[in-house]
């Protein structure tokens, strides 16, 4: 039976200062967060590859010329997206690790952010004005499960192939080789997983995960099927998923 631990990733109002686009129809971008720990020379990486910095990322709006050439923590790294070729995740926070750990090959590791309505063709944060936060005009627009301004949403998932945990450098190294964490210097993963390529992803479509009337409000997916209560910050915890209550998660993927 396929259970689910959903954990919060991606850029924010504290990094890199602003939260990735979701657009009205629901389509969205993933903005990685700043590399913010020491790293290794590149000729120390495990694989021959230059640091990823923002520079580097296919994103659909630009961003601060300081903002460029800053180092990103490239994780959660999905095939095909912003360059990357392999389906991996590390983390070091004790609370998200534990209901990592516990996951299985065949269960989903799943990813939400916390993202803001744009409008489509939005030009990017500070694109001409520091103080510019394009909002959309048109309410009618957008579709009717979005929230009005910022929310919480599911985006992308990794089927889990194998899972790594307390993983020394040695260990991970053979199986996520190009995870961000092993860029760090010290390692300082306490769990890493290894997805399935062919099934893990961003997904077509973002999966609400806050009520479309504000997005600090938890809605059934977090409140009736997770095992959080949906109460105070629920958007910056991990969120555990039953077998009944993955199978609606993910038929909500495929319909979306």
């Amino acid at each position: 039976m396929t259970r689910a631990v959903a954990v919060n990733v991606a850029a924010n109002t504290n990094e890199p200062g602003f939260r990735g686009p979701v657009y009205p129809d629901g389509s969205f971008a993933y903005v990685p967060i700043p590399e913010s720990a020491v790293t290794l020379p590149p000729d120390r990486f495990p694989v021959d590859e230059p640091m990823p910095t923002y520079a580097d990322l296919d994103l659909p709006f630009s961003l601060p010329e300081p903002l460029r050439d800053r180092p990103v923590h490239m994780d959660p790294e999905f095939p095909g997206v912003h360059g990357r070729e392999h389906a991996t995740y590390g983390d070091p926070y004790a609370i998200k690790a534990a209901p990592i750990a516990d996951l299985e090959p065949g269960d989903w590791l799943l990813f939400y952010a916390t993202l803001a309505l744009r409008p489509h063709g939005w030009r990017g944060p500070g694109a001409d004005d520091p103080n510019d936060d394009s909002t959309v005009a048109d309410a009618s627009a957008v579709a009717d499960d979005l929230a009005p301004d910022w929310g919480a949403y599911l985006f992308a998932g990794i089927r889990v192939g194998r899972v790594l945990d307390a993983p020394d450098r040695e260990t991970a190294a053979d199986v996520v080789p190009t995870n961000a964490h092993l860029k760090r210097d010290p390692f300082d993963a306490r769990v890493a997983v290894a997805g399935d390529p062919d099934e893990s992803g961003l997904f077509d479509r973002v999966i609400p995960l806050s009520t479309p009337t504000a997005g600090s409000d938890a809605n059934g997916l977090v409140t009736e099927l997770s095992s959080d209560s949906g109460k105070g910050p629920w958007w910056r915890r991990p969120m555990r998923f039953d077998e009944a209550a993955t199978a609606t998660v993910l038929d909500r993927v495929r319909r979306s």
